[in-house]
């Protein structure tokens, strides 16, 4: 398809200006909105056009290319411009000799032909007076040795001569009825092919406006788009930002699960330290009063094996002192209400809000969205005048009068034309069967003579047969001698009237020699003036106008209009397009309801930065923790205080000893366990807190940057996503209207506006005249030329050959005879 570069220019363009005019354009992926649809068009052009003929290719190429590398040779000369220029302009000023010599080859037939016409029929008339007297072909001769080979051949040669006739009558029954069987339908084309010429631009500004019309399909597919294209931008910027968001939530979930965890831990340590330094202070002054009673009593010169039960109660005393672990109450006021965000509630909000985006952006977007709608309603002012402005053909009327008189009277002539047709049909199929029939008699001639030749042992029926055939023979020979004027009548008039059409005619349309001839000034007549009877531009000529027509040029470029067109100043959508693109860049989502963080967990994770929860000192907490309660094992020496008051000799002091191994026992249940219970409370909140400290602080401050910096970033990337896909979409729904603007060119420059059907006219004038009349006319003269021409020889050895048959017979009769 054939394309303008001035209106490829606002096609190919249109994209890349809506692309680069939209602020931030960049390199954009437009996947998650798909190509444009195809569009389907109505044609809007009524059927002007006439299917192309042309003819299909077929056995009989080879003997019409014959017919015309004959013709070739018989006419030599060019063109003859100057006999063509007097004939048109002033037939009597033609002078015969220039005729004779630009026919010389016709002159040089007509001499051959006539000839021929002389000496056929005169050769005939001596042949029949010659019969009349005696038989003709010489004296009867008698049987010898050359008789065989000479009878033998002579039958040969008749044989391929009739094989050669039979070739040539087939071929002349088909060239005479594919003649006559392309008269009629070529002769219907002719008042068509006018007819279809006439209204060449007078129906165009109806079409046009049909064309203008179908900008509703753009429009419509469009408006239909535009209702889901907030939804379509919400989900897109939700499902790119989703991994963003959703991490950042996450992030916020866990920090505020460990941020309860540490404060939790924390309290807990805090208490746990409280009740460990109370208990200690209880649990010191019961072992000093433990301690000094032991010493007292293991001191005494009647215990016996006291020694080590002594330096074990002179170790009795606390091992772990708590009043010297860190402080924690500073960080504990820091923290102090801390966490007031409830941040799996926070979490779970901040996600509803992000996941209503495609919900909430039709609602954001439903104004700018109906602006749009109004805008893409609009009709472009070129279109509107598409048809309007379309200017009237100053020839218009003198071509449709002379067309509507060319059919008037050409219909009249066509009648007569295949009147004509008809009769010369019937005498090219009387003469085609006498040829024919030429072929049948020597056909059965030979054949009773050969079978009268070979019945050598049935002496009675070879008189019969031989006379049979030697007769036939001559029945051939009488026809040939009688149709042959007819037939070379036929052939000459067939072949002056075919020959010179396609030498005359066809040869030079073909070669364009006929537009030259047209073309030049002063050749045809003032009245057959054809540049302006079709009102061509003054620089278009003849030929050029047909080259340009049959590359589907537009009127506009080959005819003389009343004023200028310009297809591409009514196609100009650039003001269109401006208004659309204006209204794309109020395309805004708001995110401002996106906080990510509320600021009560803003403040609680502030808090936490500045609470210090990872300068505790947590070594000095496992240095006192590692210690024991009590240096000395309370239960180890309770029992050894047992097995002394055993084995001591009074029993006074085995009461006593018993008394304080009893008090020991109580001492380490209601003392020493407990303080016990919270070392070991204390120490999982101090290893969890020394664990996760320092880590959670770090923790923090990477999330609150990251919070602070997602807020300036999140809607500046939703801007970004929202301005690339509004410019996706503007390229799709441009798509659309490319679409049509390429339908519009084509169907207005190659079917509504276009000087097309002028060359398929004359392409189909010289179909119908050259290639489906002219070629087989041709071809049915050559064939029964061809025949008439090899008649001569079919005369001479049928007429040699059938006296072959009469020695036989008439040696039989003297035989018989002699008996």
């Amino acid at each position: 398809m054939a394309r303008t570069p001035g209106l490829l220019g606002p096609l190919l363009g249109l994209g890349l200006m809506l692309a680069l005019s939209l602020p931030g354009a960049q390199a954009a992926d437009c996947g998650s909105l798909g190509p444009a649809v195809s569009l389907t068009f109505a044609p809007a052009a009524r059927d002007r056009w006439l299917a192309p003929r042309t003819r299909a290719p077929g056995p009989l190429d080879h003997l019409y290319g014959t017919v015309r590398r004959f013709l070739s040779i018989v006419q030599l000369n060019p063109f003859p411009t100057e006999l063509v220029r007097a004939l048109l302009s002033e037939p009597a000023s033609v002078k015969v000799d220039e005729v004779v010599r630009y026919e010389a080859g016709y002159v040089v037939c007509a001499v051959i032909a006539g000839l021929c016409l002389l000496v056929v029929p005169t050769a005939g008339l001596c042949f029949c007076c010659c019969r009349g007297h005696r038989p003709c072909g010489g004296p009867v001769k008698t049987e010898h040795k050359e008789l065989a080979c000479e009878r033998g051949t002579l039958m040969t040669f008749l044989l391929l001569t009739t094989l050669v006739l039979l070739i040539g009558v087939v071929c002349a029954f088909v060239t005479n009825q594919r003649v006559h069987e392309q008269m009629g339908p070529s002769a219907e084309a002719v008042p068509e092919t006018l007819l279809s010429l006439r209204d060449l631009v007078s129906d165009i500004p109806q079409e046009l406006q049909a064309v203008a019309q179908q900008f509703s399909l753009p429009q419509n597919r469009v408006l239909e788009e535009l209702d889901g294209v907030a939804k379509s931008i919400g989900s897109t910027i939700h499902s790119q930002l989703r991994s963003t968001v959703h991490g950042m939530l996450a992030s916020l979930l866990s920090l505020g699960q460990a941020l309860q965890v540490s404060v939790d831990h924390l309290r807990a340590l805090n208490a746990t330290l409280v009740e460990l330094q109370e208990g200690q202070q209880d649990l010191d002054r019961a072992v000093l009063v433990h301690r000094e009673r032991l010493q007292d009593l293991l001191q005494e010169p009647s215990c016996q094996g006291c020694a080590e039960a002594l330096s074990q109660a002179r170790g009795l005393e606390l091992g772990a002192d708590f009043s010297q672990v860190p402080h924690v109450d500073d960080v504990l006021h820091r923290l102090k209400g801390i966490p007031e965000a409830n941040f799996s509630s926070m979490v779970q909000e901040e996600n509803s809000t992000f996941n209503s985006l495609p919900q909430l952006a039709p609602l954001q977007l439903a104004d700018v969205v109906k602006e749009l709608k109004k805008a893409v309603a609009q009709q472009p002012g070129g279109l509107k005048t598409l048809a309007k402005a379309f200017p009237n053909w100053e020839a218009a009327s003198r071509w449709s009068q002379a067309l509507e008189k060319l059919e008037n009277s050409s219909r009249p002539y066509l009648k007569e034309v295949q009147r004509y047709e008809k009769y010369r049909w019937i005498v090219g199929c009387a003469l085609c069967s006498v040829v024919l029939l030429v072929v049948v008699c020597n056909l059965v001639g030979l054949n009773l003579g050969i079978w009268g030749l070979s019945a050598w042992q049935d002496r009675s029926h070879l008189e019969a047969k031989g006379r049979t055939g030697a007769r036939i023979l001559m029945v051939g020979v009488g026809l040939s001698f009688f149709f042959a004027a007819p037939l070379i009548l036929l052939v000459f008039s067939t072949f002056l009237v075919g020959g010179n059409v396609q030498t005359l005619v066809c040869r030079s349309w073909e070669s364009g020699e006929l537009y030259e001839f047209v073309d030049t000034p002063g050749n045809l007549p003032s009245s057959m003036n054809l540049s302006h009877l079709l009102g061509l531009k003054k620089n278009i000529s003849i030929l050029l106008a047909y080259q340009q027509c049959r590359e589907r040029a537009p009127l506009w470029k080959v005819l003389q209009l009343n004023d200028s067109y310009d297809l591409d100043t009514y196609l100009d959508m650039s003001q269109y397009v401006a208004d659309l693109k204006e209204k794309f860049q109020n395309f805004k989502v708001d995110m401002k309801n996106l906080d990510l963080l509320s600021p009560a967990g803003l403040q609680d994770l502030k808090a936490l930065q500045s609470s210090g929860l990872g300068n505790i000192h947590y070594p000095g907490f496992l240095i006192q923790i590692q210690k024991p309660v009590v240096n000395t094992s309370v239960e180890k020496l309770a029992h050894d205080l047992e097995e002394l008051a055993h084995s001591q000799g009074s029993s006074v002091l085995g009461t006593q000893l018993q008394e304080e191994a009893h008090g020991l026992r109580n001492l380490y249940q209601e003392k020493v366990l407990p303080q016990q219970s919270l070392v070991a409370k204390l120490n999982s909140s101090v290893r969890a807190l020394a664990f996760s400290a320092p880590n959670l602080q770090l923790e923090t401050s990477a999330v609150l940057d990251r919070v602070s910096y997602l807020k300036e970033e999140l809607p500046a990337r939703a801007t970004g996503i929202l301005r690339n896909e509004s410019r996706c979409f503007l390229t799709r729904e441009m798509g659309y209207f490319s679409q049509y603007l390429a339908w519009v060119r084509e169907e207005v420059t190659q079917h509504i506006a276009t000087c097309q059907p002028l060359a398929g006219a004359l392409d189909n004038g010289r179909v119908i005249l050259c290639d489906m009349m002219a070629d087989p006319w041709n071809a049915f003269w050559f064939c029964l030329a061809w025949c008439t021409f090899f008649l001569v020889p079919s005369i001479i050895f049928a007429i040699k050959t059938s006296k072959y048959f009469h020695p036989i017979w008439k040696r039989l009769r003297v035989t018989s005879l002699k008996l």
